[in-house]
């Protein structure tokens, strides 16, 4: 949480934004991190993404993110989902998520500090839920019933 003061004087908790890049190469392969050890839920699978920084849009977050923890350039698609759930599984801010899909334009993969590894998976092989660093498999299994057959956009909760 982010502790404010207003104009008023009230102080309140708020909520962090961060954003996500759902990323998706040839036969629906999507692009995942494995978090470094330090960060929160360190080992586990994880979006490319992070918070939102002051100067920017979502969108370019999606992006920025993408590149310094893939190495890959993308281009957004669409806006997929925006999870505002206070109750999202495993958060310790209670972040808003919003949830781009992305198409890889170009780059080599790499990993930076907060990346111990970055892979292509395929959706018959994603990792078990438990191995997620948070809910994000849950996007990726809607997305891929989005591919089949296709509902309404954005997903909101």
């Amino acid at each position: 949480m982010i502790q404010c003061r207003f104009e008023n004087g009230r102080q309140a908790n708020l909520r962090h934004v961060t954003v996500k890049a759902l990323t998706v190469g040839d036969n629906n392969k999507v692009l995942l991190v494995k978090r470094a050890l330090n960060l929160l839920r360190g080992g586990k699978y994880d979006l490319p993404g992070g918070f939102l920084e002051r100067d920017e849009d979502t969108q370019g977050c999606a992006l920025r993110e993408l590149f310094e923890e893939t190495g890959i350039r993308g281009e957004i698609l669409f806006l997929f989902r925006i999870n505002d759930s206070p109750k999202r599984p495993n958060e310790d801010r209670q972040n808003v998520d919003f949830i781009y899909v992305v198409k890889p334009l170009s780059g080599e993969i790499k990993k930076d500090p907060e990346t111990l590894s970055v892979s292509w998976v395929s959706p018959d092989n994603l990792p078990p839920e438990a191995e997620f660093a948070f809910d994000h498999k849950d996007s990726i299994l809607r997305y891929l019933s989005y591919l089949e057959k296709p509902f309404p956009l954005p997903i909101l909760g």
